[in-house]
């Protein structure tokens, strides 16, 4: 009503105090109404995120470890849910989940990233938006205290989907991005990871051979909004004892992330070598698109038998347009947690959860 008595005012249409009064009891009741009709129609709205896939047994976390986890992916969770429920947009939803995330030293993102060969912290990101394809990645950049939101800077403030180095950094720095120093990064477990992998090395060869964790804690979230659409994000540190400004799936579009509306979306985690050359995240949504699987049948073949049979190990979440959730991975583990479209909320770790 305000809307359309604005209307008329810019347009030099005076309407008597009488008839908007008369207007406002009749309007009223229809707009509630109308209201009521649109709330029980609504689109469904769902999320999904994951902290990483490995070898995770319940005998490698203490029962102090494993909650912690647990809280941590079940703030981070509803931090994106928050935003749906209060009609916000998909791309919002997974950007509020995964900062939670890069915040939370069990991760390998942010604060609490793996270290590389040089001691030295290395992050990749990716985001995409599912109505346009609209994507933006970051990879290789330090001092970064949330990648994510570099990535977002990408796809909406510049005409590229991918900075590398320190182009990424200066482009985050003239977006006044928050930056921290590098010790703000390290842990003292990432410091004593990094020290028994280099001296498991060198006593079994004697060369630096470099090293592929068998705990891939990428951190991603993907959710659907009231309007529909679809969005999905990818931080991480990458792998630990890498060298040669190695680069993993993380930060590529198809491989650790992708986003389509007439398909799904997805977030990986995994030996990224792998996820790349099987483009992982986009053979699942094509197989939605073009073979006329269902998002659970898709995301299980894909890591159940594509990954796997090439050695491949690691996992996804995925969610499509109606609001159903795949969480498959094909490791012991995978810290994963989700709000369905009926409100229920999962948390898990272990395979047999």
């Amino acid at each position: 009503m305000q809307r359309a008595l604005s209307r008329q005012r810019r347009h030099g249409i005076a309407i008597p105090t009488a008839i908007v009064l008369a207007l406002c009891c009749i309007v009223r009741p229809i707009a509630g109404l109308a209201e009521a009709t649109i709330m029980t129609q609504q689109n469904p709205i769902a999320i999904a995120i994951h902290g990483g896939a490995g070898t995770i047994s319940r005998s490698s976390l203490s029962p102090e470890d494993d909650q912690r986890i647990r809280d941590t992916l079940e703030q981070a969770v509803r931090a994106g849910h928050a935003v749906l429920e209060a009609g916000g947009k998909s791309i919002d939803a997974v950007t509020a989940a995964i900062l939670v995330l890069e915040d939370a030293p069990d991760f390998n993102a942010g604060r609490g990233a793996v270290l590389s060969a040089e001691g030295r912290v290395e992050m990749d990101a990716s985001i995409m938006t599912g109505h346009d394809l609209g994507a933006g990645a970051i990879a290789g950049v330090s001092g970064l205290r949330h990648p994510i939101l570099a990535a977002r800077e990408v796809m909406e403030a510049s005409p590229h989907v991918l900075l590398s180095g320190r182009g990424a950094e200066h482009f985050a720095r003239d977006r006044e991005l928050e930056f921290m120093p590098e010790e703000w990064f390290i842990t003292d477990y990432r410091r004593e990871q990094l020290r028994q992998i280099q001296a498991s090395e060198r006593a079994r060869s004697g060369v630096d051979t470099g090293y592929l964790e068998s705990w891939f804690s990428t951190v991603g979230a993907v959710a659907l909004d009231r309007a529909g659409n679809l969005a999905a994000g990818t931080s991480t540190g990458g792998t630990a004892n890498k060298r040669y400004g190695r680069i993993g799936d993380s930060p590529i579009i198809g491989a650790g992330t992708y986003a389509d509306n007439r398909s799904c979306a997805v977030s990986a985690t995994g030996h990224g070598e792998f996820f790349i050359r099987h483009v992982v995240a986009y053979d699942i949504c094509a197989r939605i698109r073009y073979a006329g699987q269902n998002l659970v049948e898709s995301a299980g073949t894909v890591v159940g038998k594509v990954l796997a049979d090439a050695g491949g190990e690691g996992g996804v979440i995925a969610i499509d347009a109606r609001g159903m959730i795949a969480m498959p991975f094909n490791t012991p583990g995978m810290y994963r947690a989700s709000i369905a479209s009926d409100g229920s909320l999962t948390v898990s770790i272990y395979g047999d959860e």
